[in-house]
């Protein structure tokens, strides 16, 4: 596996065993087993932009498995202004075994992994989203008991960083992907192709259109905020735009009975998604937000250390 995780796409080859070991690391811990495999290791979170979920996933994911954990923000460290970028990474990889940043300027972030010599993950940033995604495919796969063959609708902005990380963490697995949008909100170039060509070579389906009538036959159900920190002063001209692709109760009814929904929070109501929905029978909004920390204690297991 690769040793940074910037991309769900690093962990291409893995995604199906990361899964699988999020699952049985859950199904363990519950169980009353000692899980403890990583005594001793220290993993620092850079947050430039704050979060709930990351933060205390991260940390308690670590602690249950007996390692430690500190946050730093951004004016703890000042990265690229205060200190180079450079200078950060090479003294943070003598301090901790395995770093999170959720950066604001991607750049940083691959610098940052680029000159770190331990383990870096992505905690988000402008384009992508991978913790995320593997704790969404965790959540599905429980929830339907498989992935491959399913149809994955995803309504909302496609130029996201969520929007792109599932289309190609979704067609990995061999999951159908649509992507429901405005044209001028289509994903981006680079990723579009990207997951066209995963979806060819995995003989799966990827279809981006306008037309909310291709939730039919959902089998999971997403969307996303759709204004993020970085699009904050185009707020009124994205909810113009978007303007009748909010997930309702009647657009659900369109696809399977038993089609689940999930958004990965906050969430605003009335926006992106009614809270009829979020918080209805279909949803799996919250064992989503559990399944964040099993997710990523499978990926700090696999880049640290497997079980015995």
């Amino acid at each position: 596996m690769n040793k940074n995780i910037l991309s769900i796409l690093d962990v291409k080859d893995e995604i199906n065993e990361l899964i699988d070991l999020a699952i049985q690391l859950k199904k363990d811990y519950k169980n009353g087993k000692d899980i403890r495999y990583l005594k001793g290791k220290r993993l620092a979170m850079i947050f430039e932009r704050t979060s709930v979920r990351t933060r205390v996933s991260f940390e308690f994911g670590i602690q249950m498995l007996g390692g430690i954990a500190i946050s730093l923000t951004k004016e703890d460290i000042g990265i690229g202004t205060r200190e180079t970028v450079e200078d950060i990474a090479l003294a943070m990889s003598r301090y901790a075994d395995i770093v999170m940043y959720r950066a604001l300027d991607k750049k940083d972030l691959h610098e940052f992994a680029r000159h770190a010599t331990i383990p870096v993950i992505n905690g988000l940033d402008i384009d992508e989203h991978p913790t995320q995604i593997l704790a969404d495919l965790t959540t599905i796969k429980e929830k339907k008991h498989t992935l491959k063959g399913l149809k994955f609708v995803f309504i909302g902005d496609g130029n996201d960083n969520l929007t792109h990380s599932y289309m190609l963490g979704c067609t990995q697995v061999g999951m159908d992907v649509t992507v429901i949008t405005k044209k001028n909100h289509w994903p981006s170039k680079y990723f579009l192709e990207k997951a066209t060509e995963i979806a060819k070579e995995k003989n799966v389906k990827l279809t981006i259109t306008e037309d909310l009538n291709e939730i039919k036959n959902a089998d999971v159900v997403a969307t996303d905020t759709w204004i993020s920190i970085w699009y904050k002063d185009q707020r009124e001209q994205i909810l113009k735009d978007l303007k009748g692709y909010t997930v309702t109760k009647d657009l659900m009814k369109k696809a399977k009975s038993d089609a689940i929904f999930i958004h990965c929070m906050p969430i605003f109501y009335e926006e992106e998604v009614t809270k009829e929905v979020a918080h209805g029978p279909q949803s799996v909004i919250i064992d989503e937000a559990e399944n964040r920390m099993w997710a990523e204690m499978a990926l700090m297991l696999k880049l640290l250390r497997r079980p015995k």
